[in-house]
């Protein structure tokens, strides 16, 4: 049989890259999806990949559950499997991406000047969405109640996916959260929940204050001995965590008298 052999877009070859495999790897699944089942000699002519090469590269697409190889006689067949196969691969990533998020704050205050002396002060800073978002993770590992002035809901920036991932584990944790919110938050929280029909917080109580007695133009995170404010408005994306009990005792005091202030709303988050 006369194979005419494969080329596949640069874009395929980034996206197999990305997923941590060679890049002649999908040359090799391009091979077995237009020609079908494959000895080793004839998925090399088919592929224009060099016979030593691809057992390896057998080795990582079988790995990433693309293919399957059967024994039949004294050759071994390669056949491509489902590339809906890659859900398992992406699934088992987002879990590493997912622990490494968790583990952050712990390397960070392992490695950071001063890390090792609880007492002493800690300032971090963040950039962009990435930051916030680790911002907000960080804000899981509470270990008592969590306030927060916000001037907007988180998922109305960080998109559906991270915040049901944020509301899940919170919820698993069972933390408690009380808000001071603005006008801004409300109006998007009524959007936001007209289109969607995300799970919101099981332990949130909000209230309202009124822009005449204090402006919401930012976000404050306030938990533990730690005090963070971030700003998120199109392309300027900032925040800073302080950690200081003096600084987050005297935040908790006035959020506290804000809270008297403020005025009931929706317990939905």
């Amino acid at each position: 049989m006369y194979y005419e052999c494969m080329n596949v877009s640069a874009s395929v070859q980034a996206y197999f890259v990305k997923l941590g495999l060679s890049e002649q790897t999908p040359l090799l699944y391009a091979a077995l999806t237009e020609f079908g089942p494959q000895t080793i000699s004839e998925l090399s002519r088919s592929s224009g990949v060099e016979r030593t090469r691809i057992y390896r590269l057998l080795d990582e697409l079988k790995s990433a559950n693309l293919i399957e190889i059967n024994q039949e006689y004294k050759h071994g067949i390669v056949k491509a499997a489902p590339l809906d196969n890659l859900q398992i691969m992406l699934a088992q990533k987002e879990q590493e991406v997912s622990d490494l998020h968790d583990l952050l704050p712990l390397i960070e205050q392992q490695l950071s000047p001063g890390g090792s002396d609880a007492s002493s002060t800690q300032v971090r800073f963040y950039r962009g969405a990435t930051g916030i978002k680790q911002m907000l993770w960080n804000e899981t590992k509470a270990k008592g109640e969590i306030l927060s002035i916000l001037s907007e809901g988180i998922q109305l920036k960080t998109k559906s996916k991270f915040f049901e991932r944020w509301v899940s584990r919170c919820n698993d944790r069972e933390l408690q959260f009380r808000s001071i919110v603005g006008e801004r938050f409300t109006t998007g929280q009524e959007q936001w929940y007209a289109a969607h029909i995300n799970d919101g917080l099981q332990n949130w109580k909000g209230r309202k204050i009124d822009s005449c007695v204090f402006p919401v133009t930012h976000s404050t995170l306030i938990y533990d001995d730690i005090v963070g404010y971030f700003y998120w408005d199109k392309d300027e994306i900032f925040g800073i965590e302080i950690q200081n009990q003096l600084i987050a005792s005297a935040q908790v005091s006035l959020f506290e008298m804000l809270w008297q202030q403020g005025k009931s709303i929706d317990t939905r988050s």
